[in-house]
């Protein structure tokens, strides 16, 4: 609990230095080769939650002699940052939204590096009934029983625009159901924590709620919760996660020499191992999954997950 808080409170601080422009660039000069050069990131919450960046980070700095810099603000605030040019790297998880970034101009050498699945969790007693229904079944099924009155059916949604938020909006559209005037504001069974999956996880945990999470988060936080998995199959429930440089063309301070590194870092043999066996010795599985040669499996090209980028 300690080691979160401190890694929370190191991340305020970077957002601030962030936002202030006081991080440096790499503009101007070549560094000199002994010089530690910054790249700063903006990532949604399951990679840092999960702590996989924990573990990726110092390989990398040991290898480029650099200082990685990371803000853990879900997808949305991500790409906020990414849009104001406040960083040299995104790494997201929510194809739609990293498409229209991609078109506006303000990325380039987009490249998917790992995968998952989302899961619906919930209590144990499951008050809805929503074992092993498909996702679209599951969420119809509490918010059925929420809409009816039902004091023990809860859910908690992220609420604040990040990739698993967009899921869950996309899992509502699917099953049928207008998110803004069929879900949101529907009764008090619907609630947004606003905030990253652990902390979500916390809250439907305290309320005995259910939530939909990745599944790298929930096996993270499961020794510290009592929510149990219910649902974890249907195609909808597929995560995909990428990263990509910040539009140079844009934003000429941006460290692209570093970025590129970082980006041809995660797709590596090397690295791509690491994630295969992140979270193995601890939880049985990983919560990860290497794309290797599943890119058509996952719906992205070859060339998104094995071209370097030049």
């Amino acid at each position: 609990m300690l080691r979160r808080t401190l890694f929370a409170v190191a991340a305020v601080m970077v957002a601030i230095l962030l936002i202030c422009g006081c991080t440096g660039t790499t503009s101007g000069p070549t560094p000199a080769d002994n010089e530690t050069q910054q790249l700063r990131i903006a990532t949604t919450t399951s990679l840092h939650d999960t702590k996989l960046l924990d573990h990726l980070k110092p390989i990398f700095e040991e290898q480029y002699n650099a200082e990685v810099l990371i803000i853990s603000a879900g997808t949305g605030k991500a790409i906020e940052y990414g849009e104001r040019g406040d960083v040299d790297v995104l790494m997201v998880h929510d194809r739609a939204r990293e498409d229209a970034f991609l078109a506006n101009g303000y990325g380039t050498d987009r490249r998917v590096f790992a995968y998952n699945y989302f899961v619906l969790v919930g209590p144990e007693s499951d008050p809805a009934g929503v074992a092993n229904m498909t996702p679209e079944a599951a969420f119809t099924a509490i918010r059925e029983k929420g809409t009816t009155g039902d004091a023990n059916v809860t859910f908690v949604s992220r609420g604040d625009a990040s990739g698993t938020h967009s899921k869950e909006q996309a899992i509502w559209k699917a099953a049928g159901f207008n998110y803004t005037t069929d879900v949101q504001g529907s009764g008090d069974w619907y609630q947004e924590a606003g905030t990253g999956m652990g902390a979500t996880l916390s809250m439907a945990n305290e309320k005995q709620a259910y939530t939909l999470s990745d599944i790298g988060t929930y096996l993270a936080y499961k020794g510290d919760i009592d929510l149990v998995t219910l649902v974890d199959e249907g195609d909808i429930l597929l995560n995909v996660y990428c990263a990509m440089q910040i539009n140079p063309e844009k934003y000429p301070d941006t460290n692209t020499t570093l970025a590129k590194d970082w980006i041809n870092f995660l797709i590596s043999d090397e690295v791509q191992n690491e994630i295969a066996s992140f979270g193995v010795d601890q939880y049985g599985q990983p919560l990860f999954y290497a794309v290797g040669d599943d890119w058509e499996k996952i719906g992205v090209t070859e060339a998104e997950v094995k071209d370097p980028v030049q």
